[in-house]
């Protein structure tokens, strides 16, 4: 054996590996198909010895990962085989941790901001004052970016204006002039980018029969300014349409939101799994958390989880 090849030896020994299940799941396609890629296309662990299962290092899942990204920009499997394998995969570190669905980064930091958002945005809403509103709203998406603004600042004041009104407090103009000035916000801040950086679209749908808040043109607009183009419906899809829709455009991902535990249902995503799209299958939100989803589904529970796990899978 040669020197690097002693070095490589070295290091699919040493480092943490993942079994086909595992690694199945965090690209979201069955386990036969990883065996598949391995025997037909040699695209498989490095490190795998005949008679004993097979185990993934962070560069076997990263090179998978390429695999995958030319998969969903059209190219053949035996394409996307090949392109992986001639592929130089320099920084294995992002695929040695599975993303956490929490907020990170820049998102984390914008929190206290946006509490303060949040309170001015109450007490500007609450006085009918529009114009405070939609200065707000529109500082929000501005400095805190489109999901975080949603889901941090301007639905837990929906959410507690919902409230008072039960109790009969402010009436429903209150959270109306809210929801104006927010998708009106969300409108002006989703780029259309002449050339996107996806080949096929990413589908945003709320679960049918939910009631439909901002949650999906958040997540278009914030998919939008990283150069991916989201594809969206302004009212709420049947099962069946969602079905229709997805065999007809073969989306590179399709993101199914459920704020609510009773409007999650495992049922679509399972007749998704079952079509030929090769796309990418997601949860998002809270509603989802404790129902028993098909493997090839990624729950995510935020809307920042979202929007950096589709990047990365779609971009890298």
């Amino acid at each position: 054996m040669s020197e690097p090849d002693t070095r490589h030896a070295a290091r699919t020994t040493a480092e943490p590996t993942l079994p086909v299940s595992a690694v199945a799941r965090r690209l979201g396609v069955a386990p036969a198909t990883l065996r598949t890629w391995d025997r037909r296309y040699g695209v498989g662990p490095s490190g795998h010895i005949n008679g004993r299962h097979r185990r993934y290092t962070a560069f076997d899942i990263a090179r998978l990962e390429i695999m995958q990204r030319a998969l969903l920009a059209g190219a053949s499997t035996a394409e996307a085989a090949k392109y992986a394998l001639e592929s130089v995969v320099t920084d294995p570190a992002a695929a040695e941790v599975l993303p956490q669905p929490r907020r990170g980064g820049q998102m984390e930091q914008e929190t206290p901001r946006a509490s303060r958002l949040a309170r001015g945005l109450s007490a500007a809403v609450l006085r009918l004052d529009s114009h405070q509103a939609q200065l707000l709203v529109e500082e929000a998406v501005a400095t805190v970016g489109p999901a975080v603004a949603w889901e941090d600042v301007v639905r837990p004041v929906a959410e507690a204006i919902s409230d008072q009104w039960r109790a009969s407090n402010p009436g429903p103009e209150a959270k109306q002039l809210l929801n104006g000035l927010m998708l009106a916000a969300l409108h002006r801040a989703t780029p259309v980018a002449r050339r996107p950086r996806n080949h096929h679209p990413v589908l945003l749908a709320d679960m049918p029969g939910a009631r439909s808040d901002l949650t999906v043109p958040a997540l278009a607009a914030e998919l939008a300014r990283r150069g991916i183009h989201p594809m969206t419906f302004g009212t709420g899809l049947s099962a069946d349409a969602v079905i229709s829709v997805a065999r007809r455009t073969r989306p590179a991902a399709v993101v199914l939101c459920a704020h609510r535990a009773e409007n999650a249902d495992a049922t679509l995503f399972r007749r998704l799994a079952r079509g030929r799209s090769r796309g990418r299958l997601f949860a998002c939100g809270p509603g989802w958390q404790d129902v028993k989803l098909p493997e090839t589904v990624e729950p995510l529970a935020t809307l920042a989880a979202v929007v950096e796990r589709v990047s990365y899978v779609l971009l890298g």
